[in-house]
């Protein structure tokens, strides 16, 4: 650990832990085996990430975050908190991941896909809870408080405002189930 992070004395990490330069790390921290953070980070209080995982630079994870094993978090991604993330789970460049979202295991989430937690007043909903072995286009949006099953195909440039079946392909805004 370099002199250039500020990292919270009651830290946890796992064996074969890589971190970059420039990262805040707060208290309650946990991270598994062969996790690598690299610059630019901030892991905010009581994050969770699982063995294998790689978080890229500028990647803010605020509180109560929990991400699993063998994910991979590209650079500027940004949790605003109390999200789950499953194992197996590729969340690329500039996602947005809102408060309380849940991803399924084996979900793949394309650059710039935006989450939403609020509704027109501003009232908290709740973040989408997007199942497993998903695939969310680039530049999709997902609305508060959707469901999106197992095996779903979100198209890019998508605004998802309503639940989405299993096993199903959504495009268009809104989206649209096409089979």
């Amino acid at each position: 650990m370099e002199s250039t992070n500020v990292i919270a004395p009651d830290f946890k990490h796992g064996k074969n832990f890589k971190i970059g330069h420039f990262c805040v790390i707060e208290s309650g921290v946990e991270v598994g085996d062969n996790v690598t953070i690299d610059n630019h980070c901030v892991i905010a209080t009581s994050v969770k990430i699982g063995n294998d995982t790689v978080v890229k630079n500028h990647v803010e994870l605020r509180s109560n975050t929990v991400i699993g094993d063998n994910c991979f978090v590209d650079s500027k991604v940004s949790s605003s908190g109390n999200c789950k993330i499953g194992n197996n789970v590729t969340l690329r460049y500039d996602a947005i991941i809102a408060r309380g979202v849940e991803i399924g295991d084996n979900t793949y989430v394309c650059p710039r896909v935006m989450t939403n937690n609020l509704d027109s007043g501003k009232k908290q909903i709740g973040g989408a809870k997007i199942g497993k072995n998903c695939f969310i286009g680039t530049n999709a949006v997902l609305q508060h408080g959707i469901v999106i099953g197992d095996s779903v195909i979100i198209g890019s440039m998508s605004f998802v405002n309503k639940d989405c079946d299993s096993e199903s392909t959504y495009i268009g805004i809104p989206a649209k189930k096409t089979k």
